[in-house]
């Protein structure tokens, strides 16, 4: 099924001036070429990264299908020596596998200790530190991680949100990214912060008939491209080639905004948090009512929700 996609906006030469004065304001996908991001784009090839990244334990994802899917969690995590990994992930077919011979894999570096630490490439991969450059298009004290990603080809990530913003850096490789706007989160059959919706270019419509009215962003991201994701955005990504990535997360908010122990950048806001604790509690006395009533008042809170927080500032 063809899908109308609207075109991911893609600058180059922009300015942290620029970016941070006119672009970062509206909130919206971004794709910035020609950003300086170091030697790395060059330099992380399956063999320079087996050698340096050395036998340094990681944790992974290996999946006998190409699309995840972290809600049936169709998937197992192993431990595999970094090198093995990269050289592992790089291949279509393999020779030592723990499911199939074609079975994908895939990394999203962690802290020392998850519970926690953050990611940040610099510490846990020090050696490549020298190699890269992050963006820098926001202020020191709001960085929250950088995660090193390590994609088989083929694979393809659930959609979900993040609720920090994000630059996801293509080092090497191509990825496909399609995006959702937060404005359209009703159409995505959400669990949490993920669609149930697996197969975005083919979803079953009968059991997900609302969602073909998500307006759906798209771009390709090349060596050397920068995608700005802001907060709250949907995202898929398939990559459409062995690939090394590296995802910087800051805070758009105030750093008291966020749960503390949050180590990922995944948790809710806590203001977000406490409110669907209290509407739990709001639907939890409406359901002492009788179904005719029941219906009629939630009705009624719908309509005061989107009358006192809906925006009309956003698309």
């Amino acid at each position: 099924m063809a899908w109308q996609s609207i075109p991911v906006v893609r600058l180059e030469g922009v300015s942290q001036e620029q970016f941070t004065q006119q672009l970062y304001p509206q909130r919206k996908p971004l794709v910035l070429e020609g950003i300086d991001l170091g030697a790395c784009t060059s330099k992380w090839t399956v063999d320079y990264l087996s050698q340096v990244g050395g036998k340094k334990e990681v944790k992974i994802h290996v999946a006998a299908v190409a699309q995840m899917d972290f809600i049936s969690k169709n998937f197992v995590y192993r431990t595999l020596p970094f090198d093995k990994l990269v050289q592992r992930a790089a291949e279509e077919k393999h020779e030592e596998f723990f499911i199939s011979e074609d079975e994908k894999y895939y990394l999203r570096s962690l802290g020392e200790d998850p519970r926690k630490d953050v990611a940040d490439i610099r510490k846990q991969f020090p050696l490549l530190e020298g190699d890269i450059k992050f963006p820098k298009f926001f202020k020191e004290e709001q960085f929250f991680s950088s995660v090193f990603r390590i994609s088989s080809p083929g694979l393809q990530l659930w959609t979900h949100y993040d609720v920090m913003d994000n630059f996801l850096i293509q080092v090497t490789g191509k990825k496909r990214v399609v995006l959702f706007s937060p404005r359209d989160a009703q159409y995505l059959y959400l669990s949490g912060t993920k669609s149930e919706v697996l197969n975005i270019d083919n979803p079953d419509l009968a059991k997900y008939p609302l969602f073909c009215k998500a307006r759906r962003y798209e771009c390709s991201l090349k060596a050397g491209d920068v995608l700005f994701i802001p907060a709250l955005w949907f995202h898929n990504v398939i990559s459409e080639e062995f690939g090394v990535g590296v995802n910087v997360f800051w805070k758009h908010l105030p750093s008291e905004c966020y749960d503390k122990t949050d180590t990922y950048g995944n948790k809710d806001p806590t203001a977000a948090s406490r409110a669907a604790q209290i509407l739990d509690r709001a639907l939890k006395t409406l359901s002492e009512l009788p179904e005719e009533y029941r219906d009629f008042y939630a009705r009624r809170m719908v309509l005061h929700i989107q009358d006192k927080a809906y925006s009309k500032n956003f698309e």
